[in-house]
């Protein structure tokens, strides 16, 4: 605080034609009077030039006033520290001795010399002026203060540099704890490493003796195993070959029988042919001799028949079976006449409508009526042919360009006709008939009305011959359904055979049953159409084949459902029906009167007609 910190600047200045170099590195060693010499040699040196700058001293610290404004003693000394210059080379010893240096310095005299109290630090001064003072004089107390001051200094100093020892030393022990830490470590993780690498080699050995062992057991097993399978085969395959042994001599057997009863019935078939044959000639001879003599006296035993069957049916049943329509004489259950009479007055109704919606429109519905018919000429007993044929005519029924009346129509006449031909399928088109149906309902009472037209025994009932109604036997044939080629009546073998075409589309119809789909005409319609025909119908040629064809589709499926009392219709048909149709000794009536018999003996009812189930449609690919 009480001394001056003079500071000489490194400057190069140029004084007139003379640089001078003012760098100055005081001696710390100096006496005042060399340095006050010194600075009249500066003085005088730079006084020579008026334009030279003045060298400029720069105060660190103000001067201290100690003594309340006097003067400092004389005979006191002062210290001038000068700073030492920086250099990079330097070790921190030399720092320290440095730090030492400047802080103790050299006491100079200062005996009578006084600084100036005035702290202006210009340097505009036109020439280098001494100041004739450098510090003000101080008392004892604040050199002492100065001297301790400087002391605590050096005390702290040594204090930190003996803490920066001891931090030194403790961070050169940590480092070396630590390294040997890490040497530890990486020991401990080398043996380690060793020690998994022996688990490992005594784990995979582990592993290698397990997998061996249990292979060795799999091995085992299965070796067990094929001679399980092996001792299996052999003993299925001698099992198998005394199977095929028992049934080769069953099948043996059983061609020698059917050989044997072949045999038997071709010869009753050749004699029943012979016969047969006979009885054809002579009929033919009595026809090519006495036609009219024949025909009359057909005439004459029909009618006598006909009266004998309604005295035999009238004693037979108290009802009422005859009935008088449109002129002439039926056998039939009146709820059964009812029913037709409604249906054939719908489809009636229905041909009305659509003959005048033809003659007020110009649109031509042949293009329909070709698709209807084609679709239903195709139909086969195939499941998948039988749902493609359904599906498409149902949506020509349902065709918004063709009214479905016209449709309608076209669908039942094409069906009834189609009855006739050589491969139809009755229970495919049954088949399709029920699915349309379930879409649209009013079709079926519809193709039952075209049904009963084409033959009056789906109703089922019976024409009463009388000579009183009929003129001859040709009017009565064509009252019944015989079809006349220009002016010539069909004869009675192809009637029968178009009156079975006819009563197997019937039969199949009532025993159609389609999951999840209601037939509409179903078995319950079928009972009943046995029950009528039981009840009210004679016994003769035509309602034997009727009944025959109707056993033969529906018989199966009625056995099912009605059981017993299936059976006992049976009974009633071989006790009252056979034996009524044989007592007429009709030779065409014989054939009928033997297939129903053995239909009925043989139990024939037991057996899936033919045709029932339809074909898969893999059958149906490899048919094709």
């Amino acid at each position: 605080m009480g001394a001056l910190k003079l500071e000489l600047h490194h400057t190069s200045q140029r004084v007139g034609d003379n640089d001078i170099d003012a760098d100055l590195d005081p001696e710390p060693d100096w006496s005042f009077d060399a340095l006050v010499s010194e600075l009249n040699a500066l003085e005088n040196k730079l006084g020579v030039n008026s334009s030279t700058q003045p060298l400029h001293f720069h105060k660190t610290t103000s001067r201290l006033n100690l003594s309340g404004g006097k003067e400092i003693e004389k005979g006191r000394s002062f210290v001038f520290c000068a700073p030492e210059y920086e250099t990079e080379s330097e070790d921190d010893d030399d720092d320290d001795k440095a730090l030492v240096s400047a802080s103790t310095g050299k006491r100079f005299n200062y005996d009578e010399l006084y600084l100036s109290d005035s702290d202006d630090d210009s340097d505009v001064d036109p020439a280098f002026e001494v100041q004739p003072y450098l510090m003000n004089k101080v008392g004892e107390v604040e050199g002492a203060l100065i001297e301790l001051t400087q002391e605590h200094q050096l005390r702290v100093k040594d204090e930190i540099r003996s803490k920066i020892s001891v931090l030194e030393t403790s961070l050169l022990n940590e480092s070396q704890n630590s390294i040997s830490s890490l040497l530890r470590v990486e020991k401990f993780k080398e043996t380690r490493q060793e020690l998994d690498k022996k688990f490992d080699t005594q784990y995979q050995r582990q592993i290698a003796e397990a997998l061996d062992s249990h292979l060795t057991a799999v091995q085992r097993d299965r070796e067990l195993r094929s001679q399980i399978e092996e001792r299996k085969i052999r003993n299925d395959a001698a099992h198998e070959e005394a199977k095929k042994k028992v049934a080769m001599q069953e099948e043996k057997q059983q061609k020698e029988k059917a050989k044997a009863e072949a045999e038997a019935k071709l010869k009753a078939e050749e004699v029943k042919q012979a016969a047969l044959e006979a009885e054809r000639k002579a009929t033919t001879e009595a026809k090519s001799k006495a036609a009219m003599e024949a025909e009359k006296r057909a005439a004459a035993e029909a009618e006598r028949r006909a009266e004998k069957d309604a005295k035999e049916s009238t004693k037979s049943s108290p009802l009422n079976t005859e009935t008088k329509e449109s002129g002439y004489v039926y056998r039939a259950a009146a709820n059964a006449l009812n029913i037709e009479q409604g249906r054939l007055q719908k489809l009636k109704e229905l041909c009305e409508g659509n003959q005048v919606m033809r003659s007020s429109s110009k649109q031509d519905y042949t293009r329909y009526e070709s698709h209807i018919s084609r679709n239903i000429k195709t139909i086969r007993g195939i499941s998948h042919n039988v749902r493609s044929k359904a599906s498409e005519l149902i949506n020509l029924l349902n065709d918004r360009q063709c009214p479905q009346s016209i449709s309608a129509e076209i669908f039942v006449k094409k069906v009834v006709s189609s009855c006739s031909s050589p491969g139809s399928a009755p229970f495919a088109i049954a088949y399709v008939i029920v699915l349309i149906t379930s879409k649209v309902p009013y079709v079926m009472d519809l193709l039952l009305a075209e049904l009963h037209r084409a033959c009056l025994y789906t109703v089922p009932k019976h024409m009463v011959y009388k000579t009183s109604i009929f003129q001859s036997k040709e009017a009565y044939f064509r009252s019944i359904g015989y079809r006349e080629d220009g002016e010539k009546l069909e004869g009675t073998e192809d009637y029968l055979k178009r009156l079975e075409s006819y009563m197997k589309l019937y039969g199949a119809l009532v025993q159609t049953e389609i999951p999840n789909i209601q037939n509409l005409h179903g078995l319950q319609e079928g009972w009943a159409w046995l029950a009528r025909f039981l009840n009210y119908m004679p016994a003769n040629l035509y309602t034997a084949v009727s009944l025959d064809t109707f056993l033969q589709m529906a018989g199966f499926a009625l056995f099912q459902r009605y059981k017993s009392q299936f059976l006992k219709m049976l009974n009633a048909i071989s006790d009252n029906f056979l034996v009524g149709l044989k007592s007429q000794n009709v030779p065409e009536s014989t054939r009928i009167v033997a297939n129903i018999k053995a239909y009925i003996e043989d139990k024939k009812f037991c057996q899936v007609p033919e045709g029932r189930k339809l074909q898969s449609d893999t059958m149906s690919r490899v048919l094709m």
